[in-house]
C-alpha cells in the first residue's frame, strides 16, 4: 500500500494523474462490427494496397438508404456535400508505389482516401482525396481531391461482407473492384510498367549492384525482351563488358546491336566471342537465332556445338530441332538418332523420341 501522505505535492499530483489516465484508457479489443482488412496487388514492380473496414449487409437496405444516392451533407464534420466512404469507420485508404493512371487520369504515387458516389442509374464516381487519414467522410473537403472519374457500376450476385479485390490482371493493368450487396464498383488502374522498370534499373545500377556485370546484363535482357530503351541497353552492355569481358556480356551487346539493325557488328562480336563459349552458352545462342528465324545460322552454331562436344546428346538433339525447323527431314532424323545413341538423360531422350515419332522414324 502506498502512503500518499509522504509524497510531495508535485509528486502527488503526478501520481493521481497517472492513475486517472490509466483508468480512462481502454485496452485494445477486436472490432466485432466492420472488421479491418487489407488487399494488395503487384503490377510489374509496382504495388497497389487498399486498407478498409468491412461492413455486412445484415438484411439492411443498402443503396439509397444506408448509402444514400449522390452527394450528401453529413450530420457532423465540415458540412460539405460528401461522397460515400467506400467502407466503414476510418477512411478507406489506397496506396500506389509509383505514378499511376486511374480511369485514364494521371495520379502521383502516394496514399489517398478512396470514396465513391453511386446514382440510381448505376452511374457513379471514384474519388481520391489527398486527405487519407480522416474518419470516414465527415471531414471530406473537395479542395483535397486528387482525382474524380466517372465509372459504371455492375449488378452482381449478393455479397454480404464488403470486399475489395483485383481482377482482369495484365502486364500493365488491373481492375480494382468493390463488391457489396448486389453492386460492383470497378476502377481501371494502369502502370507504365516498362518505363517504371527501366527508371528503377537506372537508379539501382547507381548502387552496389552497379559493380556487377550480371546486373547490367539483366537490365539489357529486360530491354531486349520488351523492345524498350535499346540505346540505354547498349550502354549497359558496354558497361557489363568493361566489368567482365566474357561470352555472356559480349553476346548481350550483340543481341542489342541486332535489335538496332546493326547485324554486321553483332555477327563480328559473336564470331570473336564464340571460342570462349561453353556448351550451354553455344546452345542458348543457337536457340536465340532460331527464335529470330535465322535458321541457317542457327544450324551452323549447333553444328559447332556438336564438333566441340561430340559426346553431348543435348547438342545433337538441339541440332535435330534446327534441321526439323528447316524441314530437313534426313538430317533431323540422323541428329535425333545420334542423340539417342549417346545415353541421353530422360528429358533429352523424350524430346528426341517425340520428334522422331513426328518424322515417322521412331
Amino acid at each position: 500500500m502506498i502512503n500518499l501522505s509522504i509524497l510531495k505535492p508535485t509528486a502527488l499530483l503526478f501520481f493521481l494523474s497517472a492513475i486517472l489516465t490509466a483508468k480512462s484508457q481502454n485496452i485494445t479489443t477486436p472490432r466485432t462490427l466492420s472488421p479491418a482488412a487489407g488487399v494488395s496487388q503487384t503490377i510489374g514492380i509496382s504495388t497497389i494496397s487498399v486498407n478498409y473496414s468491412r461492413p455486412s449487409v445484415n438484411n439492411r437496405a443498402i443503396w439509397g438508404a444506408l448509402v444514400p444516392y449522390g452527394w450528401n451533407v453529413q450530420a457532423f464534420g465540415t458540412g460539405n456535400l460528401a461522397p460515400w466512404r467506400a467502407g466503414a469507420n476510418e477512411n478507406t485508404e489506397i496506396t500506389f508505389s509509383h505514378p499511376v493512371m486511374i480511369e485514364g487520369k494521371s495520379v502521383p504515387a502516394g496514399s489517398y482516401g478512396l470514396f465513391f458516389v453511386i446514382n440510381r442509374d448505376n452511374t457513379g464516381e471514384v474519388i481520391l482525396s489527398k486527405d487519407s487519414k480522416s474518419w470516414g467522410n465527415f471531414f471530406y473537403d473537395p479542395a483535397n481531391d486528387q482525382l474524380r472519374a466517372n465509372i459504371i457500376l455492375r449488378d452482381i450476385p449478393n455479397t454480404n461482407l464488403l470486399t475489395y479485390e483485383f481482377t482482369n490482371l495484365t502486364k500493365n493493368s488491373c481492375n480494382l473492384v468493390l463488391n457489396w450487396e448486389k453492386k460492383q464498383f470497378p476502377v481501371k488502374i494502369e502502370f507504365a510498367v516498362d518505363e517504371i522498370v527501366m527508371a528503377n534499373a537506372e537508379d539501382e545500377l547507381k548502387g552496389a549492384i552497379g559493380f556487377n556485370a550480371q546486373s547490367y546484363t539483366s537490365a539489357v535482357n529486360y530491354a531486349l525482351q520488351n523492345k524498350v530503351h535499346l540505346q540505354d541497353a547498349l550502354s549497359w552492355a558496354d558497361k557489363a563488358i568493361s566489368i567482365n569481358n566474357n561470352f555472356t556480356s559480349q553476346s548481350s551487346k550483340a543481341a542489342v546491336l541486332t535489335a538496332l539493325g546493326r547485324s554486321t557488328e553483332a555477327d563480328k562480336i559473336m564470331t570473336d566471342a564464340l571460342p570462349t563459349a561453353n556448351e550451354v552458352q553455344i546452345n542458348a545462342y543457337g536457340y536465340q537465332l532460331l527464335t529470330a528465324e535465322n535458321t541457317d545460322k542457327a544450324i551452323d552454331i549447333f553444328i559447332l556445338n556438336t564438333v566441340k562436344y561430340p559426346k553431348s546428346a543435348n547438342a545433337w538433339d538441339s541440332l535435330g530441332e534446327a534441321y526439323f525447323t528447316k524441314n530437313d527431314k534426313k538430317n533431323a532424323i540422323a541428329s535425333f538418332k545420334k542423340a539417342l545413341s549417346l545415353n541421353p538423360n530422360a528429358n533429352v531422350k523424350a524430346n528426341s523420341e517425340k520428334f522422331l515419332e513426328q518424322l515417322g522414324a521412331k
